[in-house]
């Protein structure tokens, strides 16, 4: 299974990410890519969660752009 990751850095330098095909699946890391292999444990920590929920194993996600004045 393969899940989109934004990430972004804070205010604090810590780089966030965030998987937003399962809401609320957030972590973070110093690295990029100690934020990623965060967020790999927090999304199979979350799918097991939906799971044990009978929850769908992720939401549809579309990126749309739109124009801003």
């Amino acid at each position: 299974m393969k899940l989109l990751v934004t990430l972004e850095r804070d205010e604090t330098g810590m780089i966030v990410a965030e998987c937003p095909s399962l809401p609320g699946c957030v972590s973070q890391g110093e690295t990029e890519a100690a934020a990623l292999a965060n967020i790999r444990e927090a999304i199979q920590g979350c799918l097991a969660a939906r799971k044990a929920n009978n929850l769908p194993q992720s939401v549809e996600v579309r990126e749309v752009e739109i124009e801003v004045a």
